[in-house]
């Protein structure tokens, strides 16, 4: 990840850690009974109101909130905001846990949309629909995986936070050198291989591709466009299965196919750090990576070319993972203080620095028509590609079983990657475990 999201956010795709999931629907069931707000009503005597936000972000991206933040207050001079939480956002799950178990948690926190599901079974959570409903950017004016992100069963739960999507970032040189044409929209997955197949240079140090092999989300988030592609989805209809029991060995195949050519880097660490690096170093042809990752790409002096994700049947998809701004109950001045700052800074003028400073896409297609967007888009190649696949990009489902189901496919991805399993074998392996995970009353 480039140097914004490596310092704001440095998992970026929120790894999934062991028991987070348990420990927080423990929360959830305590924060019914016995968990309520803090005493302090955040109401000074000149009835100044302090709102908390735990924000998770570092360097770069922390500097632009508190630009932005020092400029609502100009505005709102009776709303205080006061950025804390101690911690970055990678672990901010913990914390946020750890706080509604003691009940005391701030009144706004940055939480990765994949863990959305799970915090909003607190009855602290405060429901947004309303809000959403009469802000200040309508609310279809979003791009669809900005709504979905944060709408559970039907009720907004969250503010999109940061939107991405997923392209395939290509090294002209080594295309050259391979003498192999740029691709182009519309390609496809066997393309993809073969064009790993053909870059890679074992002798030389050099591959064709990368993949995270960790298992955690990292792994697992960039096979769901092709299992969508194909027609599946993370869970069924009915809720008590996986969505992928008919496709999910599909999709494996194509990580089968990178692992038998060694073609793919297995990135064996969390955070894809080596991965980009080997990319960033001249050693690979062709990432499959987010708009966070360009600055890192151009510092490198690697010239380089975007073009969408390949797929089966021709048509565009990606993935994109919204993270989210959610809210806590610590009283009505301060819901209120706090409603009114994020409905402020989802104002396109204030995405716009936000996305440009911090590294996100626009949340709406009003931030995107912007005149300084557009710019940017000018000034930095490729990064319209990523924009633009915005219009078919879905999001993981605000599932509360979600972080199980992930943890499945997430090694059945590690054993076809390795050579350990073929696709059917993990398949099948992976099918057992979600499924039994979806049983599980929630």
């Amino acid at each position: 990840m480039d140097a914004v999201r490596r310092a704001a956010r440095p998992s970026r795709r929120g790894v999934l850690r062991a028991g987070g999931g348990a420990a927080l629907a423990a929360v959830a069931g305590s924060a019914v009974t016995g968990c309520g707000a803090g005493t302090d009503d955040g109401v000074a005597a000149d009835g100044t109101v302090t709102v908390e936000m735990w924000h998770g972000q570092a360097d770069t991206a922390k500097k632009a909130l508190e630009g932005l933040v020092a400029d609502f207050e100009r505005s709102h001079p009776k709303i205080r905001v006061k950025l804390g939480g101690g911690v970055l956002s990678d672990v901010m799950l913990q914390k946020v846990t750890a706080a509604l178990a003691a009940g005391s948690y701030p009144d706004i926190a940055y939480i990765f949309g994949s863990d959305l599901a799970r915090v909003a079974r607190s009855p602290q959570v405060v429901d947004l629909t309303d809000m959403v409903a009469s802000g200040p950017v309508p609310w279809k004016n979003y791009w669809a995986a900005s709504r979905d992100a944060v709408t559970l069963n039907g009720r907004v739960r969250a503010a999109p936070a940061v939107l991405d999507s997923l392209a395939v970032v290509c090294n002209r040189k080594l295309f050259r050198e391979a003498g192999l044409p740029l691709p182009k929209a519309g390609w496809s997955w066997q393309d993809f291989v073969s064009c790993a197949r053909t870059l890679t240079r074992s002798g030389r140090g050099r591959f064709g591709t990368g993949w995270p092999g960790t298992g955690d989300e990292d792994t697992v988030w960039r096979l769901w466009p092709l299992i969508w592609d194909l027609g599946g989805d993370v869970v069924d209809d009915g809720g008590k299965n996986i969505g992928f029991a008919d496709t999910g060995a599909r999709a494996l195949q194509v990580v089968a196919d990178l692992a038998r050519d060694k073609s793919v880097y297995i990135d064996p660490k969390p955070g894809s750090e080596q991965m980009y690096q080997v990319f960033q170093s001249g050693r690979m042809g062709m990432v499959v990576t987010g708009p966070w990752q360009l600055p890192d790409i151009e510092t490198a002096g690697i010239d380089y070319h975007v073009v969408p994700l390949p797929s089966f049947s021709e048509r565009p998809v990606t993935i994109s993972g919204p993270d989210t701004w959610t809210m806590f109950d610590n009283g009505d001045a301060r819901t209120e203080a706090a409603r009114t700052f994020l409905s402020w800074l989802a104002r396109p003028e204030q995405d716009v620095r936000w996305d440009i400073e911090a590294g996100s896409l626009p949340l709406s297609r009003r931030t995107e028509a912007l005149p300084a967007w557009q710019d940017k888009v000018a000034r930095t190649e490729g990064l319209s590609v990523f924009t633009k696949a915005l219009e078919t990009a879905r999001v993981r489902p605000v599932h509360p079983a979600y972080p199980e189901v992930s943890q499945a496919l997430g090694q059945a991805v590690v054993a076809v990657l390795l050579g350990r399993s073929t696709p059917e074998e993990a398949l099948r392996a992976c099918a057992d475990d979600a499924n039994a995970a979806l049983l599980i009353p929630r």
